[in-house]
């Protein structure tokens, strides 16, 4: 049934966005998120009042732009943004930013000053074109609102453009410039008509027949590889038994399944990511190596075993050793494999670059590999496989022992405490380093995200908070739990208002050394002058009153027992929950290298 929506607005302006917004829900847009301000009312009483998107409200447009992110990178579909003129769309940068270079799905609109008043003193006016540089895939000062036929034909067409871009290959955010002239409510405008109502029935007025796109927009996948590059990669690979698959951050589904019998077939260890979402799956988890951010990091086992082959699929690691460890052996072939089309290479060490689907290149080699018994456990599968195990063993059991609070403990708690399906969203800095060394495979499912765009510490919360509600709208009732360092959540306390006003589940587990606890791992603490004060940084900061002020729950962990229930009733009882785990960072450092020396003396074991 065609809509009736076109017949309803009564000045130009409103025709326009309603045409523009109606377009967006039948390409597949289903959520916005929105900050107040004047010169966007028209996007914002237009999407109110739209049965078909969501409206999610954030005050904060820094916090608001995680929040999309995060909305988005869960549901895995473009989640539009809007905001205001001026500065309030400068916010959105460092969110931009991640989403273009995790390759997240945002439409971001941004109300503007019509053309007459830029650049000539108007309040509230800065220059919005290319705002965001070459952060996002394409941009459009879009046409002021008319209610023309050309017009409205115009901005139907852009809305599926736009939408059709944030998820084509390779996906990102996309940014509308939409300039209005006031009077910016609804109602009509003065020497500006609408024509009657009989004479808009039209597909520029109404849109296509029976909900139709007005312009569909279909993306074919990235291409299949020619069977002669699949044929002499396989008799290749064929050729070199001491291989590694390594998988990087990452989001889809389907390829750990399509990824196992590839891995089984050459006899070659999966290197995984903590954000592979392979570490928690319920797969076979018998070539999946998790802790090799410790034992590479030690020579008694990088020294020992040189790589023929890598085959890497998608970004980097995090694991800086094992960066490392590639450089160590720069004669190595490395074959990356990026479904996005990008140069995921900061080595300059790869021999091949293949930009094609990945489970889809696991299928297809699989299949082209020829037709022999798959290889027993050799002494180099062998030989990692028994790494990670006594790796684990090492770890598990010297932490144990720890008698002051170690940080890194917090994961091995988690790992025995998420529920089937729950998310676990980390922070940058030390949490997502002491969740690749500490947080191990296992065969429930659990997804585990952070932002490794940029690996910044803003926005993390919101981040969080979008993910969670991601959850919500899927009716999905597995928690969200969030671990995050002192100075990351004092960067992003307005995301907290989020939980809130849209009644969110989310557990945070609050890492607080009073600082930038990554800084006394580097080079500058071996300089003691001025290292607190440009480096340390603490704040002294209380975040129990911050808590209540937002309405959440705060708890402070003495000891892990009270740790473990503080965790199991945030989830429980649901809601915004704060944990508090405090920690000291000279003391951290020192348990984290006595781990080092714990690995090291148990690898002197190895077969």
């Amino acid at each position: 049934m065609q809509s009736q929506e076109h017949l309803r607005p009564q000045n130009a302006t409103y025709a326009y966005v309603g045409a523009f917004v109606e377009e967006l829900a039948r390409a597949g847009v289903h959520h916005v998120v929105y900050c107040p301000g004047s010169r966007s009312t028209p996007l914002a009483y237009i999407f109110a009042q739209s049965p078909h998107i969501r409206a999610w409200l954030h005050v904060d447009e820094r916090s608001a732009a995680f929040f999309a992110l995060g909305l988005a990178k869960a549901l895995g579909e473009t989640v539009a943004l809007f905001c205001t003129s001026g500065t309030a769309a400068a916010n959105f940068f460092p969110a931009v930013v991640e989403a273009h270079l995790t390759h997240v799905p945002l439409l971001v609109l941004t109300a503007d000053r019509p053309h007459e008043l830029r650049e000539s003193g108007a309040p509230q006016a800065i220059d919005q074109n290319r705002l965001f540089g070459t952060h996002t895939k394409w941009f459009m000062d879009v046409a002021l609102p008319e209610a023309s036929q050309p017009a409205l034909r115009y901005i139907r067409a852009l809305a599926h453009r736009a939408s059709a871009l944030t998820h084509a290959m390779p996906a990102g955010p996309v940014h509308l410039n939409m300039p209005f002239r006031e009077p910016l409510t609804q109602g009509p405008q003065p020497g500006a008509p609408l024509p009657p109502p009989e004479e808009r029935l039209t597909t520029a007025w109404q849109g296509r027949d029976n909900d139709l796109p007005y312009t569909a927009v279909h993306e074919a996948p990235l291409g299949r590889l020619p069977e002669a590059t699949l044929s002499m990669l396989a008799a290749r690979l064929q050729q070199q038994p001491r291989g590694l698959i390594v998988v990087g951050p990452g989001t889809d589904p389907t390829l750990a399944s399509a990824l196992i019998p590839l891995a089984q077939k050459l006899g070659y260890p999966i290197l995984a990511d903590p954000l592979s979402q392979l570490r928690c799956a319920p797969i076979d988890q018998q070539l999946v190596i998790s802790s090799y951010d410790a034992f590479l990091r030690l020579n008694t086992f990088a020294e020992r075993y040189e790589p023929e082959v890598v085959l890497r699929f998608g970004p980097m690691p995090v694991a800086k050793p094992f960066l490392l460890y590639l450089q160590r052996y720069p004669g190595c072939q490395q074959i990356v494999i990026d479904g996005q089309g990008d140069w995921q290479d900061p080595t300059h060490l790869s021999s091949m670059m293949l930009h094609t689907e990945p489970a889809a290149f696991c299928r297809d080699l699989l299949a082209t590999l020829i037709d022999t018994e798959a290889p027993e456990s050799s002494s180099w599968l062998a030989a990692w496989q028994q790494a990670d195990q006594l790796t684990r063993q090492a770890l598990y059991t010297a932490i144990q022992d720890f008698t002051e609070p170690f940080e890194g403990r917090v994961f091995t708690e988690l790992a025995e405490l998420l529920p089937t399906e729950a998310t676990l969203f980390v922070g940058n800095s030390m949490p997502v380093r002491d969740l690749d060394t500490f947080f191990w495979c296992q065969s429930r499912s659990i997804r585990v995200l952070a932002n490794r765009g940029a690996n910044g510490i803003d926005g993390v919360i919101s981040s969080a908070l979008g993910t969670s509600a991601a959850n919500a709208v899927q009716e999905q009732p597995a928690p969200t739990v969030l671990v995050i360092g002192d100075l990351s959540f004092f960067h992003d306390l307005n995301g907290l208002l989020a939980a809130r006003l849209h009644k969110l589940n989310l557990t945070i587990v609050l890492v607080n050394n009073d600082g930038g606890g990554i800084f006394s791992f580097l080079p500058q603490a071996a300089q003691p002058a001025h290292f607190e004060e440009l480096f340390g940084t603490p704040t002294g900061l209380d975040f129990a009153p911050v808590v209540g002020m937002y309405g959440g729950h705060y708890s402070l962990a003495e000891d892990w027992n009270a740790f473990r229930q503080a965790i199991t009733t945030g989830i429980d009882q649901g809601g915004l929950n704060v944990v508090e785990v405090r920690t000291e960072r000279a003391s951290n450092v020192a348990m984290h290298r006595q781990l080092w020396q714990v690995v090291d003396k148990a690898l002197k074991d190895l077969a």
